[in-house]
C-alpha cells in the first residue's frame, strides 16, 4: 500500500465522530476545521495541498492546492502524525447532523466521487482532486456544477452526509433519479447525468425544481436526506427579520413576546 494503514471507530448517531488510531509515524490529513481531539504524542500541521506521496516538489503541492481552491476548499489541509512510541487517537467531528461514511478505497479501484464539501479526512497517500463533468447539462443544472471532489488511492477515506443516509448498489443499466443536492457520491463506474422533470406543472408549482440526477449502474451510490443546502435555506427562512420572525403556534405574535418580557 502507498497510503499509511490507519484503524478507526465511528461514535454517536446523528452528530457523529470518527475516532483515528495512529501506529508510530502514520498520519492522518483532515479538512481545516475537522479537528475535534488528540492525545498526547500526536503532532498537528498545516500542509498545502493534500500531502499525498505522488506530488512531488513545490509545483507538485502548488498544482494540488490549486483544485482544491476550484471545489471551493481552502489553500491547505491539516495533518496529524504520531510521533510517539504507542497507538495514539485523534478524533475529527462532522460539521452538521448525518453520518460519516467510512471509505475502503480499495474496494473501489482506487477512486470514489464525492460532493465537493464532503470530504472529512483520509489516510496519507489519499489524494483529494477535482472531478469535472464532461456533460454539459450535469455543469449547467446538476446543482454541484461541473466540478465534484475526487478521492483516489489505496487507503482509507471518510466523508460526512447529511440527514440519514442511504446506500444503493446500482445493477448494470439500472436507473435512479435522485434530487441533485442528495447525491453524497458514488463509484467510478456510475454515469451520472441530469434529466429535465417535465410538465408545465411539474416545472412551475411542484417546489422540487426543474431537473433530478440520473444515475445509471453498474456502481455504488450514496444518498443523504438532509443536504446542507435544504438546511441552510430553512434556517434562513424561519430567522428573525428586523426582530421579528415567525411565531409558530402562537396567536399573540410579537404582543405575545412583550408579556414574556423579551424586549425589556
Amino acid at each position: 500500500m502507498i497510503a499509511h494503514e490507519i484503524d478507526y471507530h465511528i461514535y454517536g448517531e446523528e452528530m457523529q465522530y470518527v475516532e483515528i488510531e495512529l501506529d508510530p509515524q502514520e498520519v492522518v490529513i483532515a479538512e481545516a476545521g475537522g479537528f475535534m481531539m488528540m492525545e498526547d504524542g500526536i503532532k498537528m500541521e498545516t500542509i498545502f495541498g493534500d500531502g499525498s506521496q505522488q506530488q512531488q516538489g513545490f509545483m507538485g503541492k502548488l498544482l494540488s492546492a490549486g483544485k482544491r481552491v476550484l471545489t471551493g476548499e481552502s489553500l491547505f489541509m491539516t495533518a496529524f502524525q504520531n510521533q510517539g512510541l504507542g497507538k495514539k487517537k485523534v478524533s475529527f467531528a462532522s460539521p452538521y447532523p448525518g453520518k460519516i461514511i467510512a471509505i475502503d478505497l480499495r474496494e473501489y479501484n482506487g477512486k470514489f466521487i464525492c460532493q465537493k464539501d464532503a470530504f472529512l479526512c483520509a489516510a496519507k497517500g489519499v489524494s483529494v482532486g477535482i472531478e469535472f463533468s464532461k456533460k454539459i447539462g450535469r455543469a449547467l443544472f446538476g446543482g454541484e456544477g461541473f466540478i465534484m471532489q475526487k478521492i483516489e488511492g489505496d487507503g482509507m477515506a471518510f466523508v460526512h452526509s447529511g440527514g440519514t443516509l442511504a446506500k444503493k448498489v446500482l445493477a448494470p443499466g439500472e436507473v435512479m433519479r435522485i434530487d441533485t443536492g442528495c447525491v453524497v457520491g458514488y463509484t467510478q463506474d456510475v454515469d451520472f447525468d441530469i434529466e429535465f422533470v417535465g410538465g408545465i406543472k411539474n416545472t412551475i408549482f411542484g417546489g422540487e425544481g426543474m431537473f433530478y440526477a440520473t444515475l445509471r449502474g453498474p456502481g455504488t451510490v450514496y444518498i443523504q436526506s438532509l443536504p446542507f443546502s435544504r438546511l441552510a435555506g430553512r434556517i434562513l427562512a424561519n430567522a428573525p427579520q428586523n426582530g421579528g420572525g415567525k411565531e409558530e403556534g402562537s396567536l399573540l405574535g410579537g404582543v405575545g413576546r412583550l408579556l414574556d418580557g423579551d424586549n425589556f
